[in-house]
């Protein structure tokens, strides 16, 4: 293995490789930008949303046409369908045009990013963020620019805390931002989702992007406003809430999400293992109720009496026989040891009886041999293998 990675190179030999040309280029395109204006520098964000919008208008427009039938039109069923199928179609098609003029541009929007950068470092702009002072003094070195590209490629970029990924991530979501379909990042707490978009907006205030985070005291109205934005950011269970409640609304017009385009999550192993773990749960009310708890809890209560009280009687017999040193006594103690076993175990004194090993041979031995010889029924008791 070793042999074969020194002579081919390893994955990461391999993707850096790739990316160097790329950062060459940013940087390249950097240089040139030196020249312009910060208002020429800003302007170069329209530039590039009407690069996208060009590409993408004729079928847009098919798009919207199609739209437009299925609101306006008394459809059949079938052709309801194939306008459904078509306008799946052309949004496959929209976003692998989007995707491919991102590409083309990325060296360009992310010097942008860097300019702005560097802009805000030389004035050194001061500004609020988390309740603190703060004079922006971040330029995204090129190893910062690597990730950005990891990000835009839908990967995971590893990096520990202090290398810059906040900074690295708006790289990426500015150049996603163009095409005006909103970008998500996803992050861990409210706090931070506040935090990281008020210590980034520097940048984005001066490309002219529009940002906001989401908070969980938030009314359905400023959500909405929030979503249309370029970017929000927001923890997973917010975004996960807002797209469970949209798909609970009766009219589009009490929607707060316009759709999902582009994401980052941050955190990616505690939003997507750890907090995965929790199911997001969002109930309604309910009407007539038609719940027995009332009418069965006592019988039920009474059952598991009678069931404890049965157990109970069995440990206690098989303690008794377990102080004889007769065979047959032994191995009725046995069969009361698989009776309680059976009935409740994880009875508290059958568990003090089968912390000694002869008991749990004894046990063992007891159920194979009415496996065995009694057709797996014993004493009115069913035992599943």
């Amino acid at each position: 293995m070793n042999f074969l990675t020194k002579l081919f190179g390893s994955k990461h030999d391999k993707d850096n490789k790739r990316m160097i040309p790329i950062v060459a280029e940013i940087n390249s395109c950097f240089e040139e930008f030196n020249s312009l204006t910060d208002e020429e520098i800003r302007a170069k964000t329209d530039e590039f949303r009407q690069i996208i919008k060009d590409r993408t208008a004729e079928l847009d427009e098919q798009r919207d046409k199609l739209q437009e039938r299925l609101i306006n039109e008394a459809l059949g069923a079938e052709t309801t369908a194939d306008i459904n199928n078509e306008i799946r179609n052309l949004d496959t098609e929209i976003y692998q045009i989007i995707r491919d003029t991102l590409d083309e541009i990325l060296p360009q929007a992310y010097a942008c990013v860097k300019q702005a950068c560097q802009r805000l470092t030389d004035s050194r702009h001061h500004y609020e963020y988390a309740g603190q002072s703060a004079i922006w003094a971040m330029v995204p070195y090129d190893v910062q620019l690597m990730g950005a590209i990891v990000l835009h490629e839908g990967k995971i970029a590893e990096m520990a805390t202090g290398e810059g990924k906040t900074l690295v991530a708006i790289i990426t979501m500015y150049l996603n931002s163009l095409p005006g379909r909103g970008v998500h990042l996803v992050t861990v707490n409210d706090y931070l989702a506040r935090r990281d978009c008020e210590w980034m907006k520097p940048v984005y205030d001066f490309l002219g992007i529009t940002v906001y985070s989401i908070q969980s005291n938030m009314e359905p109205e400023e959500r909405r406003d929030i979503y249309n934005m370029d970017i929000t950011y927001g923890t997973n269970n917010e975004f996960g809430f807002d797209y469970l409640r949209d798909n609970m609304v009766t009219d589009t017009e009490h929607l707060v999400q316009r759709g999902h385009f582009y994401a980052i999550v941050d955190e990616v192993d505690s939003v997507l293992i750890d907090e995965a773990r929790t199911p997001l749960i969002i109930s309604g009310p309910v009407g007539l109720m038609d719940q027995k708890f009332e009418e069965m809890n006592p019988r039920v209560k009474r059952l598991v009496e009678a069931q404890t009280k049965l157990i109970n009687q069995f440990t206690s017999e098989a303690e008794q026989l377990f102080k004889s040193t007769g065979k047959e006594e032994i191995n009725q103690g046995g069969v009361n040891l698989l009776r309680a076993h059976r009935g409740l175990p994880k009875h508290k004194k059958l568990a003090k009886l089968m912390q000694d090993p002869e008991n749990q041979k004894l046990l063992r031995e007891t159920e194979l041999f009415y496996l065995r010889e009694q057709g797996r029924k014993m004493h009115g008791f069913i035992l599943y293998n």
